[in-house]
């Protein structure tokens, strides 16, 4: 098995399913990726572990439709949430996409952490919101990525980085970090999160007396 790198994770896709009936049985640590629809989880995927192609990327939104399972070796395994928000999907499919999402994230007991994916362009978002308050009251630890940072100005991202934690203040387990998957701004941030998570859920509990 290959060992980790410490600028990439080494990841595999396995398997697509449209729910959590149909997901794969449970086997380590997942971390969730989920974020409002164009907001770059696929190619913050794709970045973190140097591969263009380990999740598609389209420039429509809405296309991540599926719960997506990648292998993350050794870790455990990354989950693609389908992508929320997007109004011009019809409300059967966002329906049916957000019952997939609130079925996951509620039920998959193998969750170690979730990845929100926003762009810092359009902070404030209400259903990037629900899923912080969510996080935080269910104890899931949330890191929360000011995605394409690479837009703005050095004192853009600075300030908005600060109304972000001061946003999130009290909200313990729940983090906050500029990112780009265009310039690769944060990724080594990022990868220790990730790490911490997967290894935290693979050591055992510590025998009492």
């Amino acid at each position: 098995m290959e060992e980790k790198s410490p600028d990439r994770l080494v990841a595999s896709f396995l398997v697509s399913a449209p729910s959590l009936n149909e997901a794969p049985a449970a086997a380590g640590p997942e971390i969730a990726f989920a974020g409002r629809s164009n907001a770059g989880k696929s190619s913050t995927l794709n970045r973190l572990t140097g591969n263009r192609n380990t999740a598609k990327v389209s420039k429509t939104p809405g296309r991540t439709q599926l719960l997506n399972f990648f292998e993350v070796h050794p870790h455990g395994r990354i989950v693609d949430l389908p992508g929320y928000g997007y109004a011009r999907a019809k409300r059967k499919a966002q329906n049916a996409w957000q019952r997939a999402v609130n079925e996951y994230l509620s039920y998959r007991d193998c969750l170690a952490g979730v990845v929100l994916v926003t762009d810092i362009r359009h902070p404030g978002q209400r259903l990037d919101g629900e899923l912080i308050a969510w996080a935080h009251a269910s104890g899931i630890p949330l890191h929360v990525l000011l995605n394409k940072a690479d837009k703005l100005k050095y004192g853009q991202r600075q300030q908005a980085l600060a109304k972000a934690r001061k946003a999130l203040q009290g909200r313990q387990g729940v983090t906050v970090q500029l990112f780009s998957a265009t310039s690769g701004e944060g990724v080594d941030t990022l990868l220790e999160v990730l790490r911490t998570w997967f290894d935290s859920e693979r050591s055992p509990p510590e025998q009492a007396g």
